[in-house]
């Protein structure tokens, strides 16, 4: 007896940095996206050095805060444009605050279904402070796709 699909997802969030992964995270959140026929959203959470302490603030008449998060929703937009037909992709977020807690806080908001998020590895501080994505995938409430960068296994034969 053939199963039929039937969608898990209806919602996904992909949490994007502005690191050389990142398309790499938005091509597997389009995936799983399409894959269930979900809807996706993408997230960049910036984060303000406590240097600047009105932007820090994420005041959005600082000039700094409006630069950045213009940046942010370009760079979010040339990702988007080139995703494939067929995915429901709504526009992009840019949030001002601490990476992990803005990427929770946003999955929330829109009661995604699965979040996808890049892993950078553990290295240095990272050992005892955690990274962003385990930080999101040991507090979420819902389910968290974490995206290696590792190369695919060697063929067998």
């Amino acid at each position: 007896m053939k199963k039929s699909f039937h969608p898990v997802f209806q919602k996904v969030l992909a949490a994007v940095d502005a690191s050389e992964r990142a398309p790499a995270v938005f091509e597997l959140a389009v995936d799983m996206a399409r894959m269930s026929g979900a809807r996706l959203y993408v997230v960049r959470v910036i984060t303000i050095p406590p240097e600047f302490p009105a932007a820090a603030a994420g005041s959005p008449a600082d000039p700094l805060v409006t630069r950045t998060t213009a940046g942010a929703v370009q760079d979010l937009s040339r990702l988007i444009a080139g995703a494939p037909d067929g995915v429901s992709i709504e526009p992009p977020i840019v949030r001002i605050g601490v990476p992990w807690k803005a990427i929770l806080d946003t999955a929330d908001e829109r009661d995604v279904d699965l979040i996808v998020i890049g892993s950078h590895g553990y290295e240095g501080w990272d050992h005892i402070l955690g990274t962003t994505a385990g930080k999101v995938a040991n507090t979420a409430s819902r389910n968290v796709l974490v995206a290696h960068g590792r190369p695919p296994a060697a063929a067998v034969g």
